[in-house]
């Protein structure tokens, strides 16, 4: 790996001998990657995956104070992944006494440590870090060292800013020493598509299930979407980033995605089209009987498989101010038209501090908290990793939250029958 001359510097220690081994630990990432060099990071922010105060992170705690024990900061100011903790989200006595006194016992502890090294804010914790509200929106080209997947699909596909999929450590190192290594996404080889999906759907395709089927079909594969933009238009306008938001994290999930192009609508499809795809890519063809036939061979994991619900997510990844505000209307239309007056199963949306800040603003908040619904700031996949959860039947319509727990997938339409009628 070729280094600059301050890079160097930094690698034989003139900067300390703790920003020493961060270099090194980058160096040494970078060769396992075949990088040809480092480059420096341009967006204003980072954005760190670990929020979590689990007991037995304790390493993390460890590298943490020995950077802060050095007086080494991040370079940049950081958001951090969602809270695992919200006195507000149903929860039994059992389950809460495990999360408060076995599971996140160094919650307020590790806080401490983020809010030393660079946390934006005392409020800056979610995985949509990229809303506007939160303030953390990188630009086209920008250079980032982020971790959190379904941020780095969004940041790469949808703003046409550049990140690998980075583990949580070599995330804030790289903010800390203002460099990543130059490879992969990174790199414009590395950006073109190895796999062509044609969308013929008789309807417009689920996100959650459409980037679900991407996602196991093409793995860590760059795929090339063609017939979307029949569905969702030509215009990055608020409908089609949070359908996307969604799509993308169902695509890093279930596969390991960290960037795809829709034809005629993502900033580089837009302005380079079939040249994004690479010499022999394939070619996969999605219609209704295949996101039918994806949908039904996901595992239900239930002890009882016809257990009537106990608990409905949604929100993963965190909702948008929009998608807060249809789901609101959705939820009341569908109690109106049932004859119920609340949802009828324990029901939570999830979204990022300021952007429930600003839904709490509008006349929506109060019409939600008519139905019962309960708004949260949480990681519902941190909630979900209560040993207790596993036998507990929870619903949601997230992808990435059935992926990694035992949650159980619905589609949009089903998960507002189930909570406002009954039935699913």
């Amino acid at each position: 790996m070729i280094l600059t001359k301050e890079q160097e510097a930094i690698l034989n220690g003139e900067k300390g001998e703790t920003l020493a081994k961060v270099m090194k630990t980058l160096v040494m990432y970078g060769e396992a990657f075949e990088a040809e060099k480092l480059v420096p990071i341009t967006s204003k922010y980072n954005h760190l995956v670990t929020s979590f105060g689990l007991k037995v992170m304790s390493p993390v705690y460890d590298l943490m104070q020995q950077l802060l024990d050095a007086g080494v900061a991040s370079g940049q100011k950081f958001s951090v992944d969602p809270r695992p903790l919200d006195k507000n989200v149903p929860a039994n006595f059992l389950q809460n006494f495990v999360f408060n006194k076995f599971m996140y016992t160094k919650q307020d502890f590790y806080e401490k440590q983020l809010v030393e090294l660079g946390l934006m804010s005392e409020d800056a914790f979610t995985c949509t870090c990229y809303m506007d509200e939160v303030e953390n929106k990188p630009k086209k080209g920008d250079m980032l060292s982020w971790a959190e997947s379904s941020a780095v699909v969004y940041a790469n596909s949808v703003l046409g800013a550049r990140c690998n999929r980075n583990s949580g450590i070599i995330d804030i190192m790289g903010s800390i020493v203002g460099y990543v290594p130059y490879f992969g996404l990174l790199t414009d080889e590395g950006r073109k598509a190895t796999w062509v999906v044609k969308i013929k759907t008789k309807n417009k395709p689920e996100a959650q299930l459409l980037g679900s089927a991407i996602g196991m079909k093409v793995m860590e594969d760059v795929p090339y979407v063609v017939g979307l933009d029949k569905w969702l238009g030509t215009e990055l306008n608020d409908a089609a980033c949070a359908y996307l938001k969604d799509f993308g994290a169902a695509t890093a999930s279930n596969g390991a995605v960290g960037l795809y192009h829709i034809e005629n609508l993502t900033p580089e499809a837009v302005e380079m089209g079939e040249k994004l795809i690479a010499e022999g890519a394939k070619e996969y063809i999605i219609d209704d009987a295949e996101l039918e036939r994806v949908k039904n061979e996901y595992p239900v994991i239930w002890k009882n498989p016809d257990a009537k619900p106990k608990l409905c997510f949604i929100g993963c990844p965190h909702l948008s101010l929009e998608q807060l505000k249809s789901w609101t209307d959705n939820v009341c239309e569908g109690l109106k038209k049932s004859g119920n007056k609340k949802v009828l199963i324990p029901t939570v949306f999830t979204a990022a501090p300021k952007v429930l800040e600003a839904f709490n603003k509008t006349e929506y908040a109060a019409r939600l908290a008519e139905t019962g619904v309960v708004t949260s700031y949480i990681c519902p996949l941190m909630y979900m990793n209560n040993p207790l959860c596993k036998t507990m039947p929870v619903i949601t319509s997230s992808n990435k939250l059935r992926t990694y727990t035992s949650a159980r997938y619905y589609t949009d339409d089903e998960i507002l029958q189930a909570i406002t009628k009954g039935g699913k």
